[in-house]
């Protein structure tokens, strides 16, 4: 069952900073789509599979998500290094908007680290939206399906899926789990693009999504 959508006002508001520019930046989810999460204390995110080469840097910031929020990255690897360092950075970049979200962080330093440009401001205007509804989510959400090309040394782009089907509201101060069932579809299809800064991180950089589109829905 999907994340219902953030009240109108709300979602307006956020859709309104994340205009597209350039080669096609958006919201990191569409309004159905944003994940939060209620508490600051828990397990690691799952199953991010961590750039392992000899050039990674040594300072990414610890990424904790709560017991009842699970993002699970499905054949997030594709055997090639520099392939698997880019995939391995979208991962950290959706825990950490989730992070930032749990902790009622919109200006969170971790987002910073891996989100730059129009990705980065948009993050922190959605995050803001959801923070001032007092909305948080619990449950899993699952993403497959990533398509990646790397276009040189320093430029990527990867489509990746969503499936939000176990995952839910929750108010932030009541803990109240809202699983009210919802018409529109529970997958999502991102695009992003990403450059890699001189640390060597794969900073996300422009965000598009599409709820429903046919690339990943069943």
């Amino acid at each position: 069952m999907k994340r219902r959508t953030l009240p109108v006002a709300a979602a307006f508001a956020a859709a309104a900073a994340l205009l597209l520019t350039a080669c096609g930046g958006g919201d990191d989810k569409s309004p159905d789509n944003e994940q939060i999460a209620g508490a600051d204390t828990g397990q690691p995110a799952e199953a991010t599979p961590s750039a392992k080469s000899p050039s990674a840097p040594s300072d990414r910031p610890r990424i904790t998500l709560p017991k009842d929020v699970d993002n699970k990255f499905e054949n997030w690897e594709t055997g090639e290094v520099a392939e698997d360092a880019v995939l391995s950075d979208v991962a950290q970049t959706v825990n950490a908007v989730d992070d930032a979200i749990i902790r009622g962080n919109a200006d969170s330093a971790t987002v910073a680290y891996y989100r730059q440009g129009n990705a980065l401001m948009s993050a922190q205007k959605w995050i803001q939206a959801w923070l001032d509804e007092d909305l948080t989510w619990t449950g899993v959400t699952r993403y497959f399906k990533p398509d990646i090309k790397v276009a040189d040394e320093d430029t990527a782009a990867v489509v990746y899926c969503a499936d939000e089907s176990k995952a839910y509201n929750k108010n932030r101060k009541t803990g109240k789990v809202d699983k009210t069932p919802s018409d529109e579809s529970t997958y999502v299809t991102y695009s992003t693009q990403l450059k890699k800064n001189d640390k060597g991180v794969w900073q996300t950089t422009e965000v598009q999504s599409k709820r429903g589109d046919q690339t990943c829905a069943p």
